[in-house]
């Protein structure tokens, strides 16, 4: 690829060392060994790497840890497939063992269910694009139970209460193939029942900490984007935003009665306001410090349901702790893994075990096992080992 480059390059130089003379003939303005002397020497240029190792599967991605902090989760091919893993937390990373084995399509999304007790996933068949949600205990490869067997129909998760941990909520379009009805799903029996039907055109729901529906999020009348509140099945709007605008529930703040928002209505860039649902009133919370990008999301806390770290990306990515704890945490991992862009992946509920990922140019991917209370940090995988760093 690079060798491409640049003799598109060299194309281009080779041109414009060219006159026209007045027979309209090219001529040189340079003397060949001129020329020659502005070529680089292929033989000093870095070795050409495969593009099919930029194109290929991870060797490993997707680290999650389980909310009691005893097995660590990941996607590895099984078979040339991208399927699930899992190690005990003590374990090394070689005696990992499957716990999906699709042979067909890689398995891209994945999710621990609220207790640990099962390992939650969508796939669809052979491409069609119907996605189904599955359960397998982690324990041992077993056949994977199917949550959602009806056909044509393609299943959303909407929340995992913690409250309820033997119960998710997702959305199904099995009655109206255009819009997903709401439903509370049992992962043990497999039964559901509908929490609200979508009879008004509704795109996405929220629900807050308790796993409550309390808004709804669709598009207005007016080509942009309405926010509505729920009550006893009725929907009032509450939020209103332009076509050229943003305005997207980002989670419900610990109190339960206001929503972050992630909106640019009254501002050049997108950024993090609070909307109380009951008075409409609006608070500002963060706008990127440096006013040259948009707010990129934020981490909330599994146990407290508090704001603890933002984020923006810039020519890097920046990330600003909420807290003066997560900003010791921020400043360790910037010095023990300097010169990379960090991400926090996954936490235990106890929120003591955390999976940071690194990037940068150079790096395509590695994971590290932090553990907030005794701070050493534990080198996992690198996610594409045959890229050579330098």
């Amino acid at each position: 690829m690079k060798r491409f480059q640049l003799g598109m390059g060299l194309m281009m130089v080779s041109v414009s060392l060219l006159g026209v003379a007045p027979d309209n003939t090219w001529v040189p303005l340079m003397s060949p060994s001129a020329i020659a002397r502005e070529t680089p020497d292929h033989q000093t240029l870095p070795p050409l790497i495969d593009r099919e190792l930029f194109l290929a599967d991870p060797d490993i991605a997707g680290a999650q840890l389980s909310p009691d902090g005893n097995f660590i989760a990941f996607q590895k091919q099984l078979d040339g497939v991208l399927n699930v893993w899992v190690k005990g937390i003590d374990e090394p990373i070689e005696a990992a063992r499957p716990v999906t084995a699709d042979a067909e399509s890689p398995i891209i999304v994945y999710f621990w269910s609220a207790d640990g007790r099962y390992i939650l996933y969508v796939q669809d068949k052979g491409g069609n694009e119907n996605f189904h949600l599955y359960a397998v205990e982690p324990g041992a490869l077993a056949t994977a139970r199917n949550l959602t067997p009806v056909e044509n129909t393609t299943a959303l998760l909407y929340a995992v209460p913690k409250q309820t941990p033997d119960e998710i909520i997702i959305g199904l379009n099995d009655r109206d193939p255009q819009f997903h009805d709401v439903y509370r799903l049992n992962l043990t029996t497999g039964e559901r029942s509908l929490i609200i039907q979508n009879n008004e055109n509704i795109a996405g729901w929220t629900f807050d900490n308790g796993g409550n529906l309390r808004l709804a999020y669709r598009q207005s009348l007016a080509g942009g984007n309405e926010l509505l509140t729920v009550e006893n099945g009725e929907l009032t709007t509450i939020y209103t935003c332009a076509l050229e605008e943003i305005c997207v529930p980002v989670q419900f703040h610990a109190n339960n009665q206001q929503i972050y928002l992630k909106t640019n209505r009254d501002a050049d860039l997108t950024q993090l306001e609070l909307l109380d649902i009951e008075t409409g009133q609006r608070e500002f919370v963060e706008a990127d410090p440096e006013n040259q990008v948009d707010f990129e999301g934020a981490v909330f806390s599994g146990e407290t349901n508090e704001l603890i770290v933002t984020s923006y990306v810039g020519d890097r990515r920046r990330i600003y702790p909420q807290s003066d704890e997560w900003a010791t945490d921020l400043a360790f991992l910037q010095q023990q893994l300097p010169g990379v862009d960090l991400s926090l992946n996954s936490m235990t509920r106890d929120e003591q075990l955390a999976l940071i990922g690194t990037q940068s140019d150079v790096n395509p991917g590695a994971m590290y096992l932090y553990d907030r209370s005794a701070r050493p940090l534990e080198k996992l995988y690198d996610s594409w080992t045959e890229l050579q760093r330098d």
